[in-house]
């Protein structure tokens, strides 16, 4: 019964196929359109997506960004690199049997690990079982291989990461990739914590995008997403 309630909260977030004209997923496609902006003289081909602290909707905006940029027409690959509490599969209602994991470490090969979903040019690589050493895992060789062998086959790569106070797996792949996106909650995320994150990835050489401010309320009393410039 936990797990039915945890795969229908989970369906519930990609309010982009569910509700597409919606205020907050208009708010995804401004942050899309910024993210965008970003990077006018060279391709965005990787974006990672993290958080400061658990729960802070980071999965949420990876899922439903992967969603947006698929939409736009995008051949776009979500991975779930949150190796140690991993989600993308409830949401997407996918089968995590095989994943990232298995790619990195060699025992299954790395496009037909990728899972079709049911929207049209978004593909998800799940994290796979859980190993004991992901942070080795995403800075070793294998991992830098499967980068190259992603940017031949997909428009845009997107991560899902593990917070960025908890372990340094969010600062490994920031400095592999083109471009990292912070979400804080409004009226949850600490200050000097969100400071702190910034910092971390700036020691790692990321190149930080911005911020999305995460259920800020509403005069109408509902929330959105908001997205600001570094």
């Amino acid at each position: 019964m936990a797990r039915k309630k945890q795969i229908r909260k989970a369906e519930r977030r990609l309010i982009t196929v569910d509700n597409p004209k919606s205020p907050i997923a208009e708010q995804y496609r401004t942050i899309r359109t910024n993210i965008q902006f970003s990077f006018i003289d060279a391709p965005l081909r990787s974006l990672i997506v993290t958080s400061t602290g658990p729960g802070e909707g980071k999965s949420t905006t990876a899922a439903n960004l992967a969603v947006v940029f698929a939409q736009q027409g995008k051949k776009t690959l979500l991975i779930d690199a949150d190796l140690r509490k991993p989600t993308v599969h409830y949401t997407f209602r996918l089968n995590n049997y095989m994943g990232f994991t298995n790619v990195l470490t060699g025992s299954a090969p790395l496009l037909p690990t990728c899972q079709e979903t049911d929207i049209d040019n978004l593909f998800v690589l799940s994290s796979g079982p859980i190993p004991p050493n992901p942070a080795e895992l995403l800075s070793s060789k294998a991992m830098a291989q499967c980068l190259e062998q992603l940017y031949e086959t997909f428009d845009l790569v997107i991560f899902d990461t593990p917070p960025v106070l908890a372990v340094t797996d969010a600062q490994i792949l920031a400095n592999q990739c083109d471009g990292t996106v912070l979400v804080i909650e409004s009226g949850r995320t600490d200050i000097e914590a969100a400071v702190k994150a910034k910092e971390l990835l700036e020691a790692a050489n990321a190149k930080l995008l911005g911020v999305v401010l995460n259920k800020r309320k509403h005069r109408d009393g509902g929330y959105y997403y908001y997205y600001q410039y570094k």
